[in-house]
């Protein structure tokens, strides 16, 4: 941390633009931590965010409702295929939380208490709390809190970088789960992210992959809990990436887009039959102990709801595809960088890996972070970008122009050419 001496002020946003107390503009390339949708000043989000002020900013849903979350409920229900029922939250690692408390609770509500275990896919990450540092251990992030967490059990699955025979490794991983599934009987779920691995690396998926876990975990009698707190609402090219994976999760969590990256707010989604299973009599205590100050907050669920009319009325997720495919046009340029030793890259999201020496894929090293490093010469170049370890994350916000992308490239090429001289 002594690194950072100052900090760039930002004081307002103007569309795609972050601009700072001195009149700089920075072309946001990682899209305020991957999730903004529309910019910065977006007139339709801030008009709801207005209108909603007027009336009520906040009310509880202990023992309350308001209309913004029960139209929103709905709505989400409707775009997630087999669930049929939300519990709002803050933010992502919350949502996580939730998932993990749901699963153990489901299976005592039907008696079988031994089930209180976790399987995931090592190099997952599904936020920062406990819990979800146990479930999703990314060892360069929490290893100080290892003797801290929970035990959980993780599959070995490393970075598509570090392997040569994709077929064969994803083909090997899944062979682990079932072994771990099969003998396991105390697993409650499965976990992992749904499409990529994103903090974890940029670690990108075979087609059918995350179906064929789905399945495995369905054989065997295990809840398939799937992350697309980052992955969902467009990031990867669908709407619900998991429809896309052809994969039927028990439940699933989003967050970050589910705002346009205006508001705080996260849900998890259930199925019926999980649901179900915490009803009964007060007396059989079967209800699930669990809330947020703000959860359901209408200003946030008004403006998921304005979100995801926009998404709708400009058919965003089509337009998407569209920029998507230019992006990884652009993205073949960056071989000709002699420091870029690999490019991932899917929907709206791409991770380039910098090296000093392509052959052995040794990670690039320098004096100071390569995050400090990358973000210093990328603010000479109007661009902000960040880093996870050696890998130059690309994540704008999804609705960004043609000509914006373009200049968000040009930074990116001139300033892994000039940090790599």
């Amino acid at each position: 941390m002594s690194e950072w001496d100052s900090f760039p002020d930002i004081v307002r946003g103007d569309g795609f633009w972050l601009v700072d107390s001195r009149g700089n503009r920075y072309l946001d390339g990682v899209a305020s931590m991957w999730c903004n949708v529309w910019g910065h000043s977006k007139r339709e989000i801030i008009t709801t965010i207005n209108s909603q002020s007027k009336k009520i900013i906040h009310s509880s849903l202990f023992n309350l409702t308001n209309n913004q979350a029960e139209t929103l409920a709905k709505k989400l229900v409707s775009i997630s295929p087999g669930m049929n029922r939300v519990f709002y939250s803050d933010n992502g690692s919350t949502a996580m939380e939730i998932a993990f408390k749901i699963a153990i609770q489901h299976w005592q509500n039907i008696g079988q208490k031994n089930k209180t275990m976790f399987a995931t896919l090592q190099n997952g990450y599904h936020g920062d709390t406990f819990g979800t540092m146990s479930v999703g251990f990314v060892p360069a992030f929490f290893g100080k809190f290892k003797k801290n967490l929970y035990k959980t059990i993780q599959i070995p699955f490393e970075n598509s970088y570090k392997i040569s025979n994709h077929k064969e490794y994803h083909s090997q991983t899944l062979e682990r789960i079932e072994n771990q599934l099969s003998k396991n009987h105390n697993i409650a779920a499965f976990v992992m992210e749904s499409g990529a691995q994103i903090a974890g690396g940029v670690n990108i998926y075979r087609d059918n992959f995350q179906s064929d876990i789905g399945k495995i975990c369905k054989k065997h009698g295990v809840l398939f809990i799937l992350d697309e707190i980052a992955t969902g609402f467009g990031r990867l090219g669908s709407l619900v990436e998991y429809t896309a994976q052809k994969s039927k999760p028990d439940i699933v969590s989003y967050g970050k887009m589910l705002t346009a990256g205006y508001l705080p707010m996260a849900a998890t989604l259930v199925t019926k039959k999980i649901y179900d299973s915490f009803l009964g009599n007060y007396h059989a205590m079967k209800h699930l102990y669990h809330g947020h100050t703000f959860t359901g907050n209408t200003m946030a669920c008004a403006v998921a709801n304005q979100n995801l009319q926009l998404y709708q009325k400009t058919g965003l997720i089509s337009k998407v595809n569209k920029t998507a495919k230019h992006l990884e046009k652009r993205l073949e340029e960056f071989w000709n960088i002699n420091a870029v030793g690999d490019i991932r890259h899917k929907g709206m999201l791409a991770g380039i890996e910098l090296v000093s020496n392509r052959t052995k894929k040794i990670p690039i090293s320098f004096s100071k972070s390569t995050n400090k490093i990358v973000f210093d010469e990328a603010k000479k170049h109007k661009i902000y970008l960040r880093t996870l370890g050696n890998i130059v994350m690309l994540v704008p916000p999804l609705a960004i122009s043609q000509k914006e992308l373009d200049f968000l490239m040009d930074g990116t090429i001139k300033t892994i050419k000039n940090i790599t001289k």
